[in-house]
């Protein structure tokens, strides 16, 4: 009988979701008015049209995009048209992601790391130690 017990609550603890891990999105960057009304899409860095877009967000191949709101517009427009993968923790009541890393697809179909929470912090830590005089 303790045997059962023991089986039953170590089978339990597995199907406890951890804190410690992180939802993955992979898709397009992309602006917000573009993937809502399918007009005014940027076609690369260079296009203007990314100034008139106010947000990004990462488009699915299936079609779901979700919001990225800690991270800076500047992050996101530098990507635009990229194949990104986002881990992070999702909201689906507000189809959105809390980046924890952004990694690029580069040409070779390895992924690069553009942005994290421990590079933002580091380059902050950075920008505030040396500005103190």
């Amino acid at each position: 009988m303790k045997k059962l017990m023991a089986l039953v609550v170590l089978l339990g603890l597995f199907l406890i979701p951890s804190p410690g891990l992180a939802d993955e999105i992979v898709g397009t960057v992309q602006g917000f008015q573009c993937v809502t009304t399918g007009r005014i899409c940027p076609i690369g860095k260079e296009d203007p049209v990314i100034a008139a877009e106010r947000v990004f967000v990462v488009i699915t191949a299936a079609g779901d995009y979700y919001f990225v709101p800690n991270l800076d517009r500047a992050i996101m427009a530098r990507n635009i048209t990229n194949r990104v993968r986002v881990t992070g923790m999702i909201n689906q009541k507000f189809k959105s992601i809390r980046a924890k890393t952004l990694e690029v697809r580069q040409d070779d179909g390895s992924w690069k790391m553009k942005w994290s929470e421990a590079m933002e912090k580091e380059m902050l830590d950075e920008l505030y130690r040396g500005g103190g005089g």
